[in-house]
């Protein structure tokens, strides 16, 4: 089955764990036991209505504080596909989840209460979304029955939201505006009938219509190698494989490929996924690979055709998203994590502090928690990567504390 991966986003209080809630109940995905502690939990609380956002915030202090503090993947299917949402926190301090939970989604949702309209959050959510590039974006304006289904609001937001997106540099995005109130149900699943001037879809039929193909990305393939597999066994004494997932493109048997950084060339015998094989991998595919020739492949190398030899770097530029309480400071050794491959890097220069409202780039000699900015880093030795731009998955990275094995920051190549 199909499946679709989501971010969702939203400021304190925009009713984000709401939203999701909802859809879980509107698709039939609570258990019924679920239900009956949502509906005594929310009795308990005062409520007269079920509290959804209980379906969601699994933390106690997440409960207790009615706020989301971690990221959760959430699970859910229709019968046309399945869906994973990360449901990202909304407070500031909080940056680093945002981005976290972004950068392997294929749609976002950006809540927005529509008594508070676009404010500062909306800006740094909707500024992570275009640094991730991520290329669907549903503006769900929330709470509309707080602001009596009034269509002159909506439109007033949609305006303010249109002038933030003029200041974005991605112009592939599609922003779909839609009015809901998630805690009764008004266009979540269903159309409203409170808001008979609106003639779009609603959230879940929106979801529906995308499709997970459309968001993969046309460039050049790049494969990956996460293990060599050897079978100790007699019928397959000679085989060696490569496992690995492949991105940006697709490959074909016959394709002469080029592995790195070794720069030896071979052609593709054989494409498998379990016991099936196949004449050709697309983008996104996790397969097993193996070579006409015998060479010398290993974890951490990298299989691209010949003619799409990505560009060596011993120095990178990237924007880096900030994840550890220690500063990023010049002269600091972290070791870079691309893709299957690690190695010893250390920070050149802090460039520059970027303004998540989309303002000027500030000049700083470093980067603190949650901070995002350009950097220079030397590499101990070259990878070979694309402009994040281009290649997602061929143009991101993580910085890992060679002292504490934390992940210290997330990267995107310039």
């Amino acid at each position: 089955m199909e499946v679709l991966k989501i971010a969702t986003a939203g400021s304190v209080d925009d009713g984000k764990s709401t939203l999701i809630g909802r859809l879980l109940y509107d698709t039939k995905s609570l258990t019924s036991d679920k239900i009956e502690a949502i509906d005594r939990v929310s009795k308990k609380n005062g409520l007269d209505y079920l509290d959804f956002s209980l379906a969601t915030d699994g933390l106690v202090a997440e409960r207790e504080q009615g706020i989301t503090i971690d990221v959760a993947h959430i699970y859910f299917s229709t019968r046309k596909k399945s869906y994973i949402i990360a449901d990202t926190p909304g407070h500031i301090e909080y940056t680093r989840n945002m981005v976290t939970g972004a950068s392997t989604s294929q749609t976002s949702i950006i809540l927005i209460d529509a008594r508070k309209g676009v404010i500062e959050q909306t800006y740094r959510h909707f500024f992570i979304n275009n640094l991730l590039r991520v290329k669907e974006v549903i503006v769900a304006v929330n709470k509309m029955d707080l602001v009596n289904y009034s269509e002159e609001v909506f439109n007033g937001i949609v305006q303010d939201f249109e002038e933030l997106r003029a200041k974005s540099d991605f112009k592939d995005q599609k922003l779909t505006f839609i009015p809901v109130s998630a805690l009764w149900g008004e266009n979540i699943a269903e159309k409203s009938t409170a808001m008979s001037w609106y003639d779009g879809q609603t959230i879940l039929e929106h979801l529906e219509d995308l499709k997970a193909d459309d968001f993969e990305e046309q460039s050049q393939a790049r494969f990956s190698v996460q293990t060599v597999i050897r079978p100790k066994t007699d019928e397959f004494h000679d085989y060696r494989g490569y496992a690995g997932k492949i991105s940006g493109g697709s490959l074909k048997v016959g394709d002469e490929v080029t592995v790195l950084p070794s720069l030896t060339t071979s052609k593709i015998k054989e494409i498998h996924f379990f016991d099936k094989s196949f004449e050709e991998a697309l983008a996104g595919s996790s397969v097993t690979i193996s070579l006409a020739t015998d060479i010398n492949v290993a974890r951490g190398d990298m299989l691209v055709k010949s003619n799409e030899v990505p560009e060596e770097i011993k120095v990178l530029d990237a924007m880096v998203c900030w994840m550890d309480n220690r500063a990023l400071v010049p002269g600091t050794k972290y070791v870079l994590q691309h893709n299957t491959n690690g190695i010893l890097v250390k920070i050149d220069k802090v460039e520059g502090h970027v303004d998540t409202n989309f303002g000027a780039e500030e000049r700083v000699s470093s980067l603190n928690l949650n901070d995002i900015g350009s950097v220079k880093i030397k590499l101990s030795k070259p990878i070979f990567a694309d402009s994040y731009n281009i290649n997602r998955a061929n143009g991101r990275f993580i910085l890992v504390d060679t002292q504490t094995n934390t992940t210290a920051g997330v990267g995107f190549i310039k």
